[in-house]
């Protein structure tokens, strides 16, 4: 990574940092509302985690879905950037979990970490970062031989984002704008120059967290995510590659492409 290059990653996430800690971003904290659940469990089923499996939560935050992922049998970790709010998910943790957290960059992490984990997963994540394909790279090989690499995104196409930058508080265009880089194509030739395998995606989600709060909300929701017209357009997107079950080859994990 030339100087230049340097500069501008820690340019861009000094920017996330402030980004995020500034505003206490409400909408970060845990939840066990039924919104978030259903986020959650689609990601496990579409993984194929299991209880017991050793998983990474890139980019965690403050544990919005990392205690929800520990409830569910997983051997989770988490990895962020800001200390500041890893020190609010220890304080949310307040013991119950004892998960093990990391501060770093996920395109340049604690060497412990390597091969250490069945999965990498994040949520919301990948649009934040600078260089998706050096993270893709560096990610497999935090990845064990046979692991997978499972993600939750913001579909692009879908209106309501750019709408929700205008009127949410704290969320902002400079923050976000990462969204746009989100299209299939873009993420695959990420995925597929880590070597990745299986390339997949899935769309699902369809109302807000009024709708889908409700009693009924997740089984109106299931109707409205079943018509094939809007498929492309629903606003959650999954995104899964399989780690090569032979050895992962080496390299530097700050390379760029």
């Amino acid at each position: 990574m030339t100087k230049s290059e340097r500069i501008e990653l820690e340019t861009h996430n000094r920017a996330q940092i402030e980004y995020f800690e500034r505003a206490g971003k409400h909408a970060m904290q845990p939840s066990f509302a039924p919104y978030v659940q259903r986020q959650v469990d689609r990601l496990v089923r579409y993984g194929n985690l299991s209880p017991g499996e050793r998983v990474l939560d890139v980019g965690c935050g403050m544990g919005r879905y990392t205690f929800a992922l520990a409830d569910r049998g997983l051997a989770v970790e988490g990895l962020d950037l800001s200390e500041a709010l890893l020190e609010r998910f220890r304080a949310f943790d307040n013991g119950r979990y004892a998960i093990p957290l990391h501060c770093g960059d996920v395109l340049n992490p604690p060497p412990e970490l390597n091969k250490r984990f069945d999965a990498l997963i994040g949520f919301f994540t990948l649009h934040h970062l600078h260089d998706l394909h050096g993270c893709f790279r560096s990610m497999r090989a935090l990845t064990r031989p046979g692991g997978r690499i499972v993600f939750l995104e913001p579909n692009p196409l879908n209106l309501l984002y750019y709408l929700q930058m205008l009127v949410v508080p704290g969320m902002s265009w400079k923050g976000d704008k990462g969204i746009v880089n989100m299209r299939p194509p873009n993420v695959f030739r990420a995925m597929e120059g880590a070597g990745l395998e299986s390339l997949s995606l899935h769309r699902f989600g369809f109302f807000p967290p009024l709708v889908t709060n409700r009693s009924w909300g997740p089984r109106l929701e299931s109707v409205f995510e079943g018509v094939h017209v809007w498929n492309r357009f629903l606003p959650f997107q999954l995104f899964r590659g399989d780690v090569p079950a032979g050895p992962v080859p080496t390299h530097s994990a700050s390379d760029t492409p």
